[in-house]
């Protein structure tokens, strides 16, 4: 038996939501079964998957030991930026899943994870090491956890929100505040269920951005999010008119390159798909170790595919 202890920020939001959302190990399907098994208890009382959250609250969550999963391991090259005992960080390539799902049986990190290291946190798990992850097509620092303590600890530091997050990307034309904040909720998408938007009854989201230079179309930004909703960046940049550069699903890819002059389209329709995702990299990552306590940056390099990108943009033209 295992055991998680979070606490609650969030507000008027039902308790199977929210732990999904904060929990990776755990389907929604899962978090109702040790709901209704009494294996999920707020502030020390059980309560129905259907409960609204009113912030405050101490959930307790036991997960009972379960046969292993069958994972295979596989042979797939991993950058290691750091490794200790108890926990792994590394920098994620565009393109690699995190883990296993429908329609990537295999081929993902944890693949990789579990041929290259004997012990990572929740082993019998169907994503041992897993404590955030980050979209197919954004790079960047990701904290693995070697074991279940270390798990733990790192859960409930992004569930508290003291972990500090950086990105960097490219998005779409001249930014005309040099920095601000984005604060709108989200909410999966009416049509299609593998997309987000922007809706009044979405979970609370916000972003802080910081323009680090503007070229001709195309502008630089370092990205912060506070909180961690699914596509949340991708989404909030589209919501105020500048969609990240080469995003298809919120905006950003080829069709936007028809607002322009053909001689001008063909240009960044040529960058784009030599980019072949969105431009979006996740730069640094700052916790608490799980263990010694001590604060921990670490930081991803620029990818070349997106350095590429950014040596052949043009100059503003002032």
């Amino acid at each position: 038996m295992k055991t998680l202890s979070l606490c609650v920020e969030l507000s008027k939001i039902r308790i199977d939501k929210y732990l999904a959302d904060e929990i990776e190990i755990l389907s929604r399907s899962k978090i109702k079964y040790l709901i209704l098994s009494k294996d999920i208890l707020v502030d020390g009382r059980q309560v129905k998957p259907s409960f609204i959250l009113e912030g405050g609250e101490i959930i307790e969550i036991s997960i009972p030991d379960i046969e292993p999963i069958e994972l295979e391991p596989q042979l797939i090259p991993l950058d290691i930026l750091y490794e200790d005992k108890d926990i792994i960080l590394l920098n994620k390539p565009a393109g690699l899943v995190v883990h296993p799902g429908a329609g990537n049986p295999n081929g993902t990190l944890v693949n990789g994870l579990i041929y290259h290291f004997t012990n990572v946190s929740f082993s019998n798990s169907s994503r041992p090491g897993i404590v955030h992850r980050l979209d197919k097509d954004t790079s960047g620092i990701m904290v693995i956890a070697k074991n279940d303590s270390s798990h733990s600890n790192l859960s409930k530091q992004f569930s508290l929100r003291t972990v500090k997050k950086t990105y960097i990307a490219l998005v779409w034309g001249i930014l005309m505040k040099p920095k601000g904040i984005i604060d709108y909720p989200i909410i999966r998408h009416s049509k299609d269920r593998t997309l987000f938007s922007i809706g009044k009854k979405g979970r609370s989201s916000e972003t802080s951005y910081r323009l680090i230079e503007q070229f001709e179309h195309i502008a630089l930004v370092e990205l912060s999010p506070r909180t961690g909703r699914t596509h949340q960046l991708r989404v909030h940049l589209s919501s105020i008119g500048h969609p990240i550069f080469s995003d298809d699903n919120y905006g950003g890819g080829e069709n936007k390159t028809k607002e322009f002059l053909p001689h001008i389209a063909k240009k960044y329709l040529k960058l784009s798909q030599s980019l072949s995702r969105q431009a979006l990299h996740a730069m640094t990552l700052e916790f608490d170790h799980p263990v010694t306590g001590k604060r921990q940056v670490s930081l991803a390099p620029m990818p070349n595919d997106i350095g590429n990108v950014i040596n052949s943009l043009e100059p503003e033209i002032v």
